[in-house]
């Protein structure tokens, strides 16, 4: 169906529902127009008056909500008429209106939405239900109906924007739950409310747009959502700019498309050098911008304003100037200062630096600095105050990256540059270095080879030059201090360690009288050409040969020169016509020019060493010979012409006398080890025998003794066995001189009184001596204890012990060991050991 309207504010959709075409906010009284229906494949026109009056949102909920609610039956089935066989034509169901529920109502709940209705209820007793989603189905619990009547009823506010619609299908069924009724379906669409804002997706959005640009140019879109209905007013989202900052250089430099949130330029004249960004305050309103009725929302646009190189750069000033010295280079010899106003440290900033005039040679050249961006005039290139005394250069700027469409460079981007150049004394300049010059060898000392002078560059100032060695490694050359003239000194010797190649060198030195003293170094190359000055040496030294002559039994010979070509090989080998059992017994043939081969002339010679002289001549001119002995050893040799070992022993050539030589030699070896063990027993000897009891200043005790020697037993030596008893007088110790004691003797002090031991056998001297020191220790705790070192190496000529073989384990007699109690502290714990009786 086609609907039209005759007030062309107003249409009418597809659905037959009428909106406005334009704001109709200030109507103030009914509006009435036609509205023509036609079928789009039906002739006939229908045509109908609608009366429109403007009421508030919530009048229109209460005219709804107030309304008498509809009753919806279920659809019936008609038949029409029957052919012959029976068939019948079904009629098309009614098609049920959907129901319209607005959000967010105040109700009250629960509140009747429609009727359900069958028209068997006067039969028979009908139950009424509804299933589906916000039935018996999550969101369950928003709709139900009464089971008897048929009303539905809506329980809850509705939201729009959680759940738009419902599909629910109503049933009927009798007492007994049979369908009496086909199910019908009933759909529910919730009515939009403006009841949500426009909601930026951010709060801040950045964009940026280039200098200059041209009005129209695209900067940025900011979008806003509204959960509300798009269809409708309410999700109708709306921009406009409410607020720019700067204003400058006008106020309105940006526009916004309204429907879709593109942020566009409206005039020209945007300067990143004047106004780096911009921010600008968007709004967005729904109900297609109604401000009247519509809900707001604001966000924060930040532009900023991108660089491009539309301020070429300008040197400070028109001419610099600066000085270097000569013959430095990586020298700094001016910066050079530029400004540009565009964005620092980008490529329309940095400044690029060229010399366009006045230095040919390319002795200059300019650095950028990153950092200040000035130009750095750097000395790459030597220069010579004796050349050129000053430059005058022309330098250009520009930026790395090229200058903006239809921006000019200025004449500023050009200046001159003054350098002048410092004169310093320059050190002697050797013209040809290194220089080589070729002499024969063996030249006499005090030749002359040539004059190696050097130049000063200093031509404006006169100095005077000076000589002297630097290095010469021979010590073969002298120079003249005031010419430079070389002369040797000794023979120039090709075969020097000190020539590498045929080539000598030797550094010379060459300093003015400059202030400050300048000096340049020189090398020269003597090419020594060689002469035949070096005999040929036989090679090689020693050979081995079969006493007996053998087709393998040869000696091949060679020999080594010193000399080059051609004063070396081919060599000629010969044996010397005396005496004349050397060419008698020996023989030699010529291989080549550098090699022969020696052997023996006679089937058999005696095995030994034999010492067989060699004339080698070599090919210079005049030849030089050279007589060589090769020693050769003759031995018997085994099947495969081996020396064997008998052999090699004989040939070694040790004679009679040689074999005595050694002989007499060992015995001597012998002998002196012999003397030595004598010497040595003869000094053990005496250290026995010497006084054991001797003055405190020949005391030895405190040295470390060897008493290894055990000698030959008790009864092999006679000793005097005085010197071990203890006197039965003191008087000889009391009458003694203050300060003279052996360390041996007992103190003369009031002895402490102790317990007399039972009587033992006597022990004799010694054991008295013992026992007395051992009481005297034991009963005076006040004094150190009395421990010198004694020595006691001696048993004397018999021992009270009797046979050491009598003393065993099998033993039944029983020892008394009861002294030892009465010895002291000391002997304490062995009185304890031995002394505890057969209970221990």
């Amino acid at each position: 169906v086609g609907f039209v309207s005759s007030d062309p504010n107003f249409s009418v959709r597809p659905d037959g529902s009428v909106y406005t075409e334009q704001e109709v906010a200030n109507l103030s009284e009914p509006v009435q127009f036609m509205v023509t229906a036609r079928g789009l494949h039906d002739p006939h026109i229908w045509e109908t008056t609608v009366k429109l009056a403007l009421v508030g949102f919530e009048e229109m909920l209460s005219r709804v909500w107030e309304s008498q609610p509809r009753v919806i039956k279920f659809s019936r089935r008609h038949l029409r008429g029957s052919s012959a066989n029976g068939l019948r034509r079904q009629k098309r169901d009614w098609v049920i209106p959907p129901i319209n529920v607005p959000e967010n109502s105040r109700g009250p709940f629960p509140h009747m939405l429609v009727r359900i209705r069958s028209d068997q209820d006067k039969d028979v007793g009908i139950r009424y239900s509804i299933t589906g989603a916000g039935a018996d189905q999550p969101p369950s619990g928003i709709y139900n109906i009464d089971p008897i009547s048929g009303n539905m009823f809506v329980t809850q506010p509705l939201d729009r924007e959680e759940r738009a619609s419902f599909h629910l299908r109503a049933h009927a069924v009798d007492m007994n739950g049979n369908q009496v009724e086909n199910p019908i379906d009933l759909y529910i669409y919730v009515i939009d409310m403006n009841d949500n804002r426009p909601e930026f997706q951010n709060q801040v959005y950045n964009g940026s747009v280039a200098e200059g640009s041209k009005p129209g140019s695209s900067v940025m879109q900011v979008t806003a959502r509204d959960s509300d209905d798009s269809t409708t007013a309410n999700g109708m989202v709306r921009y406009r700019i409410l607020s720019q900052t700067p204003q400058s250089p006008i106020p309105n430099m940006f526009t916004i498309n309204s429907e879709t949130g593109d942020i566009v330029t409206v005039a020209a004249g945007l300067d990143r050098e004047k106004v780096s960004q911009y921010t600008i305050i968007v709004q967005a309103t729904d109900m297609e911008g109604n401000l009247n009725f519509g809900l707001s929302n604001t966000a924060t646009a930040l532009i900023s304003i991108t660089d491009i190189n539309d301020n070429p750069p300008e040197l400070t000033v028109r001419t610099f100037s600066g000085e270097v010295p000569e013959n430095k280079v990586n020298v700094v010899v001016t910066n050079l200062t530029v400004v540009d106003r565009d964005q620092p440290h980008s490529p329309n900033w940095n400044a690029v630096y060229r010399i366009v005039s006045g230095d040919p040679s390319g002795h200059f050249t300019i650095r950028t600095n990153p950092i200040t961006n000035e130009g750095m005039l750097t000395v790459v290139k030597p220069v010579d105050f004796e050349m050129n005394r000053a430059f005058m250069l022309t330098v250009v700027v520009s930026n790395q990256a090229h200058l903006a469409s239809g921006i000019q460079s200025s004449l500023q981007s050009t200046a001159g540059v003054t350098i002048s150049v410092q004169d310093v004394n320059e050190p002697p300049v050797f013209p040809i270095n290194p220089k080589m010059i070729r002499f024969e060898e063996g030249v006499p000392a005090g030749t002359t080879l040539t004059v190696f002078s050097a130049q000063d560059p200093d031509h404006f100032i006169h100095q005077v030059v000076r000589y002297s060695k630097l290095s010469d490694p021979a010590n073969w050359l002298k120079i003249n201090r005031t010419n430079g003239q070389i002369t040797t000194m000794s023979l120039l010797d090709r075969e020097s360690i000190y020539v590498k190649n045929n080539m000598y060198e030797a550094t010379f030195l060459a300093y003015d009288n400059g202030s400050p003293q300048a000096s340049g170094t020189g090398t020269l190359q003597i090419y020594l050409i060689d002469v035949n000055d070096n005999a040929p040496v036989l090679i090689p030294k020693e050979a081995q040969i079969c006493e007996r002559a053998r087709p393998n039994s040869r000696i091949n010979i060679t020999a080594s020169d010193a000399d080059a070509e051609p004063n070396v090989g081919p060599f000629v080998f010969e044996l010397p016509s005396f005496p004349p059992s050397i060419r008698r017994n020996w023989t030699i043939s010529r291989l080549n020019g550098d090699y022969a081969q020696l052997r023996l002339r006679i089937p058999y010679l005696e095995a030994g060493v034999y010492g067989i002289p060699v004339i080698v001549s070599d090919s210079g001119n005049p030849p030089l010979s050279n007589r060589s002995l090769i020693r050769i050893k003759v031995c018997p040799c085994d099947n495969n012409g081996d020396c064997s070992a008998t052999g090699a022993v004989a040939a070694a050539g040790l004679g009679t006398g040689a074999i005595i030589a050694i002989l007499i030699c060992i015995i001597i070896l012998l002998s002196m080890v012999l003397l030595f063990v004598v010497w040595m027993k003869r000094r053990e000897k005496e250290r026995q025998a010497k006084p054991l009891l001797i003055d405190p200043e020949d005391d030895v005790r405190d040295n470390i003794l060897k008493y290894d020697e055990e000698g030959g037993g008790e009864e092999d030596q006679d000793y005097d066995l005085s010197q071990l008893q203890q006197p039965e007088s003191l008087d000889h110790i009391i009458n003694k001189p203050t300060g003279v004691r052996r360390v041996d003797e007992r103190p003369v002090i009031a002895e402490s009184q102790y317990p007399v031991r039972p009587t033992v056998p006597h022990p004799g001297d010694i054991g008295d001596f013992i026992n007395d020191g051992l009481r005297a220790a034991d009963n005076d705790p006040t004094a150190p204890p009395y421990d010198s070192l004694l020595v006691f190496d001696y048993e004397g000529s018999g021992s009270t012990a009797g046979s050491v073989s009598s003393l065993n384990s099998t033993s039944s007699e029983d020892q008394d060991y009861d002294y030892l109690n009465d010895w002291g502290p000391r002997f304490k714990k062995l009185a304890d050991l031995y002394g505890g009786g057969e209970d221990d």
